[in-house]
């Protein structure tokens, strides 16, 4: 039907023509950003999919950080022990050989100066050994009676807990035992009166050191193998957010032409509907 007042291929021109000027626009605005969901009217659901992943993803970032920072705090404090160790076997040797009959009264002083001095530096490395201004052992991170508690993943559950501070009680106990200097500045009698009994009280204090120590190596080693599986989970949930939020760019390049091709067309017909008035006034001549 011609008429001058509803001119219905105008109509459907314009109507396509707007269309295909918001796909154009969508694609253009994908193939800028790199990103096929932009908003939430893009894919409402796969936003909130990509969204919760990212959550995840970030904060398996932060444990991985965890999981490195309280690896080197282990590790600070074992190497501290293994430092006590080394002392304790030095102790050790001396006091073996003041219960020699061998040593006289000035060889076992001369060893009780040096066995003192180790007792007063075993004390400092207790008591001053620290990470990130924080006290590890004597009294501090170490042998808290709550225990460390490490957050290993993005969920709250996610927690790993060591509990130390009864191997800890041991270790000060057998430490004290095995030299007076290890508390306060004092001169000892370990080796001057019963080197063979500190003997068994040096052995006593090795092997409680050796428990804390491997306590500390196996927990490192956990928390190594956490850090690994976590870089594993966090590189395939980022893979599955840009499976989500990222842009094909090949089909997204074939979607923008095919819409400009369809632009051109619309607005090509949309001048051709325009003239239908003109023919309603041919009719009149």
């Amino acid at each position: 039907m011609l008429s001058l007042h509803t001119n219905n291929a105008s109509l459907s021109a314009q109507n396509s023509i707007a269309k295909t000027q918001s796909q154009l626009s969508t694609s253009m605005t994908r193939l800028s950003t790199g990103y096929r969901i932009n908003s939430a009217m893009d894919d409402a659901a796969g936003l909130q999919i990509a969204t919760r992943l990212k959550a995840q993803t970030s904060g398996m970032t932060v444990a991985m950080s965890n999981t490195q920072n309280s690896t080197s705090m282990l590790q600070t404090a074992e190497g501290a022990f293994g430092e006590v160790t080394n002392m304790l076997v030095r102790m050790k040797d001396l006091a073996t050989q003041a219960a020699d009959a061998s040593s006289n009264l000035a060889d076992k002083t001369a060893m009780q100066a040096e066995y003192d001095a180790l007792g007063l530096e075993l004390g400092n490395v207790m008591k001053n050994t620290t990470f990130g201004g924080q006290t590890l052992l004597t009294g501090g991170t170490i042998a808290a009676a709550a225990g460390m508690t490490f957050q290993i993943g993005a969920a709250s559950s996610e927690t790993m807990t060591i509990k130390l501070d009864t191997a800890m009680a041991s270790v000060a106990t057998s430490l004290t035992s095995a030299s007076v200097n290890h508390n306060a500045a004092a001169t000892g009698t370990e080796l001057t009166a019963s080197a063979n009994a500190a003997i068994g009280s040096l052995v006593s204090a090795i092997d409680s050191i050796g428990v804390v120590r491997s306590a500390l190596g196996a927990a490192a080693n956990r928390l190594d193998h956490v850090n690994s599986n976590l870089s594993n989970i966090s590189t395939n949930t980022k893979a599955a957010t840009g499976r989500i939020m990222d842009v094909d760019f090949a089909t997204e390049s074939s979607n923008m032409t095919s819409s400009q091709m369809l632009l051109q067309a619309g607005t090509a017909m949309l001048k051709q509907s325009n003239s239908m008035s003109s023919m309603v006034m041919s009719l009149l001549q």
